[in-house]
């Protein structure tokens, strides 16, 4: 007699197959499985920080898009170089039959210059395994010690080992690892390799618009950035926008002899500190009228700034300060108002090249970091305003001799808008999904930040594809990034795999 089957017991028994698929998925050991890839992560991350990246030399970023077009071949990806007006970015891609989602993530590949006098190693770009001594300082050890065994406080020192290629290196490896144990996502996978970040992504907007379609997903995750002071699991579901300007003051024509021109010849270099003075009171707050209009954080945003577990006194005992700038009543508060921040000044001469002169002019470089609330454009009036209210004339170029005759007070003035800010909810689609990741991989609720403080180059992406954003931080805090002897710490590094394994296996 021939066996009929209901649709309902076709349902159940696809359903049950489904079901058992996700908990396979669910059940993966994900400790045991990091562990057996840490050292082949290690071997990945050493080889790619020994490529040169500085932003600034686009000879030096050949071979990296290489190695990444190389590496993703190898594992079957598609990949497509996406021309701009400055170096390409890298899109890679991966699809799974029956994904019905898409997830985009977000890396960059390239690093800030190196001071090679300040590495406390021979080459920044040669990746050496160190660990504390008991006089407290960082000292080279073997890189194959790690083949006998590792502490998870020993840190590998390189350019970029955090910022941001040692995340990329976490997500190949544990690709791999997924593969190796027979698992895939079930989601397609695009990955945007960013290989300018470190100059302001000053094509990558444009970009985005151009390659619309190809970059199509539902939602975005960025890889980069350091976990919360504490090192614990954290996610950002915002960044800071960013905006830069360079103020140039002038006095005479060329550098004059102190003695004989001290009294009468105006110094450049005292003007531009008394009018960037002027921007701030003692507090460190910005006195420039409706600089900070808008901003107005409510019970329950503040209520989520206090979540997070920092502990102010051990935040100012890190940084060596007594007090902090009164912007907002904690740290976290004070990263969701936009900053006026001089970055760096030059004039004359200091140190051995001291020489007694009064200076032709004095730059300062100052960043203006931006918030969701806060428009580049009407920020850069308010400034311009209150330097006219000083009594200057603003120029975009350096002034002619008539004008130097006519107007005691010049500045030049350079500024560019890199990218605008972003925010996410907590309990959007990605912040449901990731959450459960990081439980599955850690027993418990990540660190949630609202907005981190640095500047990622994603409102792009957000504004352009409409879709919600998520930082996945994995990096160690006090890892040097933008700064000499730059490193990433051995556990960090695991538990960043650990996290991407748990994302990339996670059911959406």
């Amino acid at each position: 007699m021939r066996k009929t089957y209901s649709i309902l017991s076709v349902v159940l028994f696809f359903g049950g197959i489904l079901s058992l698929s996700a908990q396979s998925q669910q059940n993966l050991d994900l400790e045991s499985i990091t562990e057996k890839h840490f050292l082949k992560g290690i071997t990945m991350l050493n080889e790619l920080v020994s490529i040169p990246n500085d932003s600034n030399f686009p000879a030096q970023l050949e071979p990296n898009i290489q190695w990444c077009e190389e590496n993703f071949l190898e594992r079957g990806w598609s990949s497509k170089r996406l021309t701009t007006d400055g170096f390409p970015l890298l899109l890679v891609e991966k699809k799974f039959v029956n994904a019905s989602k898409t997830v985009l993530f977000y890396f960059h590949v390239d690093g800030q210059p190196v001071d090679r006098k300040k590495w406390d190693q021979p080459d920044p770009y040669m990746p050496v395994l160190k660990k504390m001594n008991d006089a407290g300082e960082w000292e080279i050890i073997p890189m194959e010690t790690l083949e006998k065994g590792y502490d998870a406080d020993w840190r590998i020192f390189a350019r970029s080992s955090s910022d941001d290629k040692g995340p990329l290196v976490m997500f190949l490896t544990a690709w791999d690892a997924m593969l190796e144990n027979g698992k895939t996502p079930d989601f397609n996978v695009k990955i945007i390799l960013d290989f300018e970040e470190e100059i302001g992504s000053p094509q990558l907007p444009k970009a985005v618009l151009d390659y619309q379609e190809e970059l199509q997903a539902d939602m975005m995750l960025i890889l980069d950035g350091p976990r919360h002071l504490s090192n614990e699991p954290t996610l950002s579901f915002g960044a800071r926008g960013i905006s830069e300007i360079t103020l140039t003051v002038f006095g005479p024509k060329a550098a004059q002899h102190s003695g004989h021109y001290g009294n009468y010849a105006p110094n450049p270099a005292l003007r531009l500190s008394q009018l960037l003075a002027s921007m701030k009171d003692d507090a460190g707050r910005v006195i420039i009228p409706g600089f900070y209009e808008g901003i107005n954080l409510t019970a329950e945003e503040k209520s989520i700034l206090d979540l997070v577990p920092d502990d102010e006194h051990e935040i100012k005992k890190k940084l060596g300060i007594s007090e902090s700038d009164k912007v907002g009543n904690s740290y976290q508060e004070s990263i969701q108002y936009p900053s006026l921040n001089i970055r760096g000044m030059s004039s004359g001469y200091v140190g051995s090249e001291a020489r007694t002169i009064v200076p032709a002019e004095a730059t300062a470089e100052i960043d203006v970091r931006l918030v969701p609330e806060s428009n580049p454009d009407r920020l850069f009036s308010l400034i311009k305003k209150h330097i006219e209210d000083q009594g200057y004339l603003i120029l975009d170029r350096d002034p002619t001799t008539e004008e130097r005759m006519k107007y005691p007070k010049i500045v030049k003035w350079n500024g560019t808008i890199s990218y605008q800010a972003f925010l996410t909810p907590f309990d959007s689609e990605p912040g449901i999904w990731l959450e459960k990741a990081y439980v599955r991989a850690f027993g418990k609720e990540p660190i949630k930040i609202r907005m981190g403080g640095g500047s990622i180059p994603i409102s792009p992406f957000v504004d352009a594809l409409g879709i919600p954003a998520v930082t996945v931080v994995t990096v160690n805090s006090d890892n040097n990034q933008h700064s000499p002897n730059e490193n990433i710490r051995l556990g960090n590094f695991k538990e960043g795999i650990k996290t991407i394994l748990a994302i990339l296996t996670e059911e959406l």
